[in-house]
C-alpha cells in the first residue's frame, strides 16, 4: 500500500509525539508498505492558518497517488480549511492525534480557538488513530464516535540492556541524594516549574534535579524558571542539560532513582513507560493518557494539575524512604514489562490502515 504521512519539520524531532510517527513509519516499511514524508515547515500557529491558502500545497496534495493519507494532527492548522478544498480526493486521509492543543492549559479564549480549529479539522478525517483512550475520547468529544479509529499504545521498549532487579535494588540503596529526572522540552505544560515549587516545600537539599530538554522552545518560559531556581537557591542542585539522546539519554535513566514529569496534559506519555523500563517509579499528571500507565501509589505518583503540595508530599516519601522507592522502582519494571512493544502498536495501527483501506 502506498501511504503519505503529513508532518511538520523533521520525524528526527526529540518528542514523543515524532518518536511514534517515527517508530511507525519504520513498521510500516517492514510490511512492505511504501511510505513518502511530507515535511511542511514549522510555523507560528497564525502563520500556519496561512497556508490553507497555499495553491501549491493544495496541488502536492491533491495530486499524491495515495491509497490512504496520514496526517500528524500537529499540523492541523495549516490543513483545517485545505484539505477540505482538495476535492474528489484519490486516497482517505487518517489523522494520527497524539492529544489536541485545546486539551492543553491555557485561557479559556484561546482554548475556544483551538478548538474551533481543530474541530474543523479532525471533521476532514476518515479516520483516527490515538495512542491512549483518553486521547480518543478528546476526538469524539469534538467530532463524535462515527468514524473508524484504533487506539494504540506507544511501546517503551527502544532501549537494550536494561536493569535487571538486582541492579536497581543496588540503586536504590545508593548513598546520597536522590536522583531525579525530568524527561521533556522546557514548556509550560511539561511541569518543570511546578517540580522546582514542590522540591522547594520539601525543605530538604538530600536530592538532585536533571532536566533534559529543549532550551529553545520557550525561552522566557525557561528564563523564568531559572528565576526560581536562583530564588530556591538551586544552583548547585539543578541541572538543565539541553536535549539528551542515544547513549546518554539511557545513562541518565540507567543513574536516576525516579522520573518527574508532572505534565498538565499528556496524550500518553511515552517518556513515562520507558522510565518505567529502568525501573523508574513515575510522577505524571492526571489529565490525559497518563493514568493509563502509571498506578497512583505503586508504580508511581499522579498529580492533579497545579497541586505542587501534593507533588511534595510524594517526593518527600521517596526521599525518606529508600525502602518504598525499591517497592515502587520494582513494580514500575513489571509495569513496563507487561506493556506491548513498538512491534504491538505497529501491527495493530498496520492491520487497521489495510482494513480500513479495503473496506472503503
Amino acid at each position: 500500500m502506498r501511504l503519505g504521512l503529513v508532518i511538520y519539520g523533521s520525524l528526527e524531532t526529540i518528542s514523543g509525539g515524532f518518536l511514534y510517527d517515527r517508530m511507525l513509519v519504520q513498521y510500516l516499511r517492514s510490511q512492505g508498505d511504501e511510505v513518502e514524508v511530507i515535511s511542511l515547515p514549522w510555523r507560528a500557529y497564525g502563520r500556519g492558518l496561512l497556508d490553507n491558502l497555499s495553491r501549491s500545497l493544495r496541488q502536492r496534495l491533491g495530486d499524491g497517488r495515495y491509497d490512504l493519507l496520514i496526517q500528524d494532527e500537529l499540523i492541523h492548522p495549516s490543513l483545517f480549511w485545505l484539505n477540505r478544498r482538495l476535492g474528489a480526493r484519490r486516497y482517505l486521509m487518517v489523522a494520527v492525534v497524539h492529544h489536541l492543543r485545546s486539551r492543553e492549559g491555557r485561557s479559556p479564549w484561546q482554548n475556544r480557538l483551538y478548538r474551533w480549529v481543530e474541530r474543523r479539522y479532525l471533521d476532514t478525517a476518515d479516520g483516527f488513530i490515538c495512542p491512549s483512550r483518553a486521547t480518543l475520547k478528546s476526538v469524539e468529544d469534538l467530532v463524535g464516535a462515527r468514524r473508524p479509529a484504533v487506539v494504540a499504545a506507544p511501546g517503551g521498549n527502544r532501549f537494550s540492556g536494561l536493569p535487571t532487579p538486582e541492579e536497581i535494588g543496588a540503586r536504590a540503596a545508593w548513598a546520597g541524594p536522590l536522583r531525579i529526572l525530568f524527561l521533556g522540552n522546557l514548556i509550560p505544560r511539561k511541569g518543570l516549574h511546578l517540580l522546582l515549587s514542590a522540591l522547594a516545600q520539601t525543605g530538604r537539599r538530600d536530592w538532585r534535579l536533571t532536566a533534559a530538554g529543549s532550551l529553545t522552545m520557550a525561552l522566557d518560559y525557561v528564563r523564568r524558571l531559572r528565576r526560581q531556581m536562583a530564588r530556591a537557591g538551586f544552583a548547585s542542585q539543578v541541572e538543565l542539560s539541553g536535549p539528551v539522546v542515544d547513549d546518554a539519554l539511557k545513562a541518565l535513566l540507567a543513574g536516576s532513582h525516579v522520573l518527574a514529569v508532572p505534565s498538565s496534559y499528556e496524550g500518553f506519555g511515552i517518556v513515562y513507560l520507558e522510565g518505567m523500563g529502568f525501573g523508574l517509579p513515575a510522577i505524571a499528571g492526571t489529565a490525559g493518557g497518563a493514568v493509563e500507565i502509571v498506578s497512583h501509589g505503586r508504580d508511581g505518583f499522579l498529580v492533579e494539575p497545579g497541586d505542587a503540595a501534593a507533588l511534595g508530599q510524594y517526593l518527600q516519601q521517596l526521599l525518606e524512604d529508600r525502602g518504598l522507592l525499591l517497592t515502587m522502582s520494582l513494580a514500575a519494571r513489571e509495569r513496563y514489562l507487561a506493556h506491548p512493544t513498538w512491534a504491538d502498536a505497529g501491527a495493530s495501527i498496520h492491520r487497521f490502515l489495510h482494513d480500513f483501506r479495503a473496506s472503503r
